[in-house]
């Protein structure tokens, strides 16, 4: 063979192995019923087969170290899967392979499906983004700021204006989240609202701290076991805020109290919403906040890293999941499988629609995944999420540069060049699980990952987002 002949082999190979995905997608055992959307051949819709390789190459040393159990990761573009695989396990200790159609713990993925909920309720007239939350929740009317002076010492000052929705969809309501190191947190735990930033350490592999162990600390949080969704709003609405409403982006409770508010506009439970308006005329099968006796066998055990390796956190055959909770959390509450989150991104790079269902029009998905954060803000106004984490400010800003928030999730600016988020445009958000996903109008993508390891450790989602971007061939501008 000489060397005129090599890119003859190379288109052959390129062809060869797009032929291969396409048998592969066709099998019985990896249908389209598995993946939610049609299938197609990467080549035809401007990607590389080859380059999407790097995906499952690139995540499966995680597994093959013990840091990560098993993964199901998807990419599609123009409305057809080019990319989706089941590997490592869902179940370590007892052997269960990783299947396409694994439950999953979606933790804060359920957030931008809130937003879309409370979109769908702005579209048909019943809430404004401007209302003030006390206008659905009376108990929120008079809230006060927590203030603190050089010596450490507390006190309260009014709040100089009210919450609104549009304050709770873009997490600047002023609310914090128990996982957090302030003292409003700590009066969060206090009240029963979540776990501690010290036990939130415990599940990220950095030690025990006092009688927390992973055994010791619930799957759930304490209020989604004993509180309904309108007791923990009140709840939350005695308890201070920790910046002045409209001041600060900070990662928070909002989303669980936005499922409050959709309760009381609708008069169902918010789960029974989601199912009604989302989940059924989207065919998210397996979408909800527990997991059904008949589909445990399909329900992934979770793990928290400890030391090099991995310890058992959640024991599908026991989880809490396995019931269904007081209350429907709109900030993390949701189980689900690849194919139906899938369904639900894809609706949103289709500008509202899929398989001639419509949820949202188009103007709803543009304002829910536009940045809403003004240059007040700063250039990275979600690096404040990194105090859970302990990383440096510098470092958290570094990683954050260019990063807005739309309506119940992260966006990527103009200009900006960050890779662990993606090119501009870019809609996203993760959960404590290491679930990632992502939606690219502009290229007409979306991104999933999934596996169940709590967040942090492992650039899961840089990995994921190169090897994806890395195989576009044809790029829209």
């Amino acid at each position: 063979m000489g060397f005129q002949d090599v890119p003859k082999l190379k288109v052959t190979r390129r062809i060869i192995m797009g032929a291969l995905l396409a048998l592969s997608l066709s099998t019985p055992a990896c249908s389209d019923d598995n993946y939610g959307l049609p299938t197609g051949e990467p080549e035809s819709l401007g990607m590389s087969t080859e380059k999407l390789e790097a995906i499952k190459a690139n995540l499966q040393p995680l597994i093959d170290e013990h840091k990560v159990p098993g993964f199901v990761t998807a990419v599609a573009r123009n409305g057809k899967v080019v990319h989706f695989e089941a590997f490592g396990s869902m179940d370590v200790e007892r052997k269960k392979a990783m299947r396409p159609d694994t439950i999953f713990r979606l933790a804060s993925m359920t957030k931008p499906i809130t937003g879309a909920a409370v979109m769908i309720l702005v579209q048909e007239g019943k809430i404004a983004v401007s209302d003030p939350l006390s206008k659905y929740i009376p108990e929120f009317a008079e809230m006060n700021v927590l203030v603190q002076n050089e010596e450490g010492a507390s006190s309260t000052v009014p709040a100089d204006k009210p919450i609104t929705i549009e304050h709770l969809l873009t997490h600047t309501s002023g609310l914090t989240h128990s996982v957090f190191p302030n003292a409003v947190a700590k009066l969060y735990v206090a009240a029963g609202l979540g776990i501690s930033t010290e036990q939130f350490a415990v599940l990220r592999g950095s030690g025990v701290v006092g009688d927390d162990t992973v055994d010791s600390i619930s799957i759930r949080s304490p209020a989604e076991n004993s509180l309904t969704l309108e007791e923990f709003a009140k709840k939350a609405a005695e308890r201070p805020l920790l910046v002045q409403p409209g001041a600060q982006w900070n990662y928070s409770i909002a989303m669980i109290v936005l499922g409050r508010v959709v309760e009381v506009v609708s008069g169902q439970r918010y789960g029974d919403f989601l199912a009604e308006r989302i989940f059924a005329p989207l065919d998210m099968k397996d979408a909800g906040f527990h997991v059904p006796r008949e589909k445990v066998a399909r329900f992934a055990a979770s793990y928290a890293p400890q030391g090099a390796g991995m310890v058992l956190f959640d024991d599908p055959a026991k989880s809490s999941y396995l019931k269904v909770p007081s209350h429907d959390s709109g900030g993390g509450g949701m189980v689900g499988t690849a194919s139906d989150y899938l369904r639900f991104a894809q609706m949103l790079v289709n500008g509202g629609e899929l398989d001639g269902v419509r949820i949202l029009s188009e103007e709803s998905v543009q304002t829910m995944t536009s940045d809403h954060l003004g240059p007040e803000f700063g250039d990275a106004p979600l690096s404040t999420i990194l105090q859970i984490f302990g990383a440096p400010p510098a470092e958290a800003i570094r990683i954050f540069q260019g990063i807005g928030f739309g309506y119940c999730g992260s966006v990527v600016r103009d200009g900006a060049g960050n890779s662990l988020f993606g090119t501009p445009g870019q809609y996203s958000w993760g959960g404590a699980w290491s679930t990632e996903f992502w939606i690219d109008r502009r290229q007409k993508l979306v991104g999933l990952v999934l596996t169940q390891i709590t967040t942090g450790p492992y650039p899961i989602r840089t990995i994921m987002n190169d090897a994806t971007y890395g195989a576009l061939v044809e790029r829209y501008e």
